[in-house]
């Protein structure tokens, strides 16, 4: 795949590079952002190294378009912010510059030196190994062996338009491997989502997990628990919202780490039709990606926790169903929310996909138009139809609500007029007030 590789030879000392000269590699300036390029001239105007690192260069090498370009260097946080006035640093745990020009964000960072070189103010470890701060400043060796996998450790430089790579990274993009740099499971104490990104890289790129580096995931995946849940609703998001979820979802099934995100859900997985909605859901978020279509947490994450909110409705007999589906809505969320933490905004709408499926069969008179009307409709008419696809039997709902909205508004009104009145639930009398004794 990348034949320039062959005549390379990996240097006798450990963390030495390889250095890729400009026709030596196929990346060009012209694919890489003129924002980014922009900082990088600066950057080495001031004096200070600035190289294009992480995922930018994979992409390229790969010949795939990056979606972020991300720089390394040598200046402070400090020093880049004099530098860029359209810029803020962020961050405690790690501190790193957004350069901001228009919708598009420019993320620079210091070389990381090793967190053992520094103190309490700057390099903080749990008892069980997470980092929970890592601001010591290292030179450009140092900042490589701190990345995480062996593909995200590559450098690239417009001062000579050179490629580094001081982890083998090259050799394993070529062989289409995801590595870690390092002892696994050393690197996964200090930061457990470094599993999640494994997953998310080898489903994204099509790769395979290097032996180790998948073992370590077995016996490190509790350590998930750790990380705070905000934190992992943002690296679920990622790890859907790729373009590959099913892939995903699979390596994560097979990893036993969505047993860990997701708990009440994964013991579904053996039901056929739970399972199968599940990938339903995930190639159609695929496809959604693939056509640049919207994609929205709320709909992925009412899919997600579907089984486990589904079977809650059907265990409350004899509680009507509304008030069924509310207690069941809240007891789920109740407890994925100590695992990812699903901003209210999404709960609600959440609430408004699960609550419209049983809705949606109500669609006799002028119901219908009025569902229809709704804001939640189409993600809960899409939701619909993947249920059914997954060979769920709705009675044909999907097929009529698809007709509904084909016809104009004579045609609609004939049809649900043809729809048979719901039946009204009965109200209990309450008991009357005893009448006094003459």
């Amino acid at each position: 795949m990348l034949n320039w590789l062959l005549n390379k030879v990996r240097p006798s000392k450990p963390h030495e590079p390889v250095a890729y000269s400009r026709d030596e590699h196929i990346i060009s300036r012209k694919h890489i952002s003129r924002n980014a390029l922009k900082v990088m001239s600066r950057l080495h105007g001031a004096n200070y190294a600035a190289y294009l690192v992480g995922g930018g260069v994979r992409d390229l090498l790969l010949g795939k378009r990056p979606k972020d370009f991300d720089i390394a260097t040598d200046a402070t946080p400090e020093e880049v912010r004099k530098l860029f006035r359209n810029s803020r640093i962020i961050g405690r745990r790690f501190r790193i510059v957004h350069v901001r020009f228009g919708p598009e964000i420019i993320e620079v960072t210091t070389f990381r030196g090793h967190h053992s070189d520094g103190d309490q103010s700057t390099s903080k470890q749990s008892d069980s190994g997470l980092l929970l701060r890592d601001n010591v400043f290292g030179d450009i060796e140092d900042d490589a062996i701190r990345r995480d996998f062996t593909i995200n450790a590559l450098y690239y430089t417009t001062e000579d338009f050179s490629v580094f790579d001081f982890t083998g990274g090259v050799n394993d993009l070529d062989n289409r491997i995801v590595r870690m740099i390092g002892d696994p499971e050393t690197r996964y104490r200090e930061d457990p989502v470094r599993m999640l990104r494994a997953v998310r890289f080898a489903a994204k790129l099509g790769f395979e997990i290097e032996k180790s580096t998948a073992a370590a995931i077995y016996d490190c995946r509790h350590l998930l628990a750790d990380i705070a849940p905000a934190r992992l609703f943002d690296e679920v998001n990622k790890l859907f919202m790729s373009g590959q979820a099913l892939a995903t979802l699979n390596l994560l099934h097979q990893y036993r780490l969505f047993e860990i995100l997701f708990p009440n859900t994964s013991q579904y997985l053996e039901d056929p039709i739970y399972r199968e909605f599940l990938e339903q859901t995930m190639l159609n978020t695929d496809k959604r990606i693939r056509a640049e279509r919207p994609v929205t947490p709320a709909f992925l994450y009412a899919a997600l926790l579907w089984p486990d909110f589904n079977e809650r409705v059907k265990l409350a007999k004899g509680m009507p169903i509304f008030d069924a589906i509310r207690e069941a809505a809240n007891a789920v969320f109740s407890q994925q929310i100590r695992i990812t933490a699903v901003p209210k905004r999404f709960s609600a709408q959440i609430r408004e996909i699960w609550e419209l499926q049983w809705r949606l069969p109500n669609r006799g008179g002028s119901r219908a138009q009025k569902l229809v009307e709704q804001s939640r409709f189409r993600a809960a008419y899409d939701f619909l139809l993947i249920r059914e696809a997954a060979g769920e039997d709705c009675d044909g709902l999907g097929y009529w609500w698809t007709k509904y909205q084909q016809m104009d508004a004579d045609e609609r009104a004939s049809l649900a007029s043809k729809v048979p009145a719901a039946k009204r639930p009965r109200r209990r009398k309450r008991p009357g007030k005893p009448k006094p004794k003459s």
